[in-house]
């Protein structure tokens, strides 16, 4: 069986409606997902109503949360969470704020360079999703300010470029402090994705489990075996719960598809194991 604890909607910055999502998920045989989308559970919620027509895909809540951690940006996944606890509802009237408030200021940085109108073209790209830096760069290409997405984030809205704005966001023990009160699992996204020394690393590891953190992605989207190794001994060291996931966004020939095979990830305590467990025994 395939599972996917790790995709994005339209909801926050996927290309695919929750229903599209679930369509691929039960083309590609995954048993079970969970839309982990940024700052949202819009996607989840959405694809809820539609889940008696995809009996074979069992949906997970989850839900991307966006913290700050030693000057870094952190994506903090949160599986089973409760979205109706009070907790839940505090994180994500946070969030939604603080993305708005880091809207204005990456529309104002770009402006100061002369390129006028980018949170109004922005918010009509995002529609109704969380507005996030991939509604700027579609906008750009769209205006002509650069050839592709990929030169946005490469000039103005990538890492430690004029639209990577992080104080908005919580910390990172807050986040994960809303995920465990809503009767969560954090789990620490994509950790080779921030680029830090293996010390630093170890670090944050050490901060996320302080702050009640229990699991790590230790396979999110195209991995190399050596990567993937690298991080089950991580969590083997630190007695983390393994997660995995796609981090599906979109179609592309770089990236990935929807669904992980698990025969790979055999052998470790897992947090899937708890989902399968009572998937099993509904059957």
């Amino acid at each position: 069986m395939l599972i996917d604890f790790h995709t994005h909607t339209t909801a926050s910055d996927g290309a695919l409606t929750p229903a599209e999502l679930l369509d691929r998920a039960a083309e590609r045989g995954v048993g079970l997902l969970a839309i982990t989308d940024h700052d949202t559970d819009a996607g989840y919620r959405a694809a809820c109503t539609l889940r008696d027509n995809y009996p074979d895909v069992s949906l997970i809540p989850g839900v991307e949360l966006s913290c700050r951690w030693s000057g870094t940006t952190i994506h903090i996944v949160g599986l089973g969470v409760d979205f109706d606890h009070p907790a839940m509802r505090e994180a994500l009237a946070y969030l939604n704020k603080a993305r708005a408030e880091r809207g204005t200021i990456i529309a104002s940085r770009l402006e100061s360079r002369g390129y006028h109108g980018a949170l109004e073209g922005a918010l009509a790209e995002a529609g109704e999703s969380q507005l996030g830096r991939p509604h700027f760069s579609a906008w750009m290409v769209k205006e002509g300010h650069v050839k592709d997405p990929q030169a946005a984030f490469d000039k103005y809205l990538g890492q430690g470029k004029p639209g990577d704005v992080k104080a908005c966001w919580p910390e990172l023990a807050e986040v994960v402090g809303w995920i465990v009160a809503a009767g969560g699992v954090a789990v620490l996204a994509h950790p080779l994705k921030y680029k830090f020394t293996r010390m630093k690393l170890r670090r944050l590891v050490l901060d996320f489990i302080a702050a009640g953190g229990s699991a790590i992605e230790v396979l999110s989207g195209r991995q190399t075996a050596d990567q993937v190794a690298q991080l089950q001994r991580l969590a083997g060291e630190f007695e983390l719960l393994s997660s995995a996931g796609s981090d599906f966004h979109r179609d592309g020939p770089y990236n990935p598809e929807i669904g992980v095979e698990l025969r790979r990830l055999e052998g470790r305590a897992a947090v899937w194991q708890r989902w399968q467990a009572v998937d099993e025994g509904q059957q």
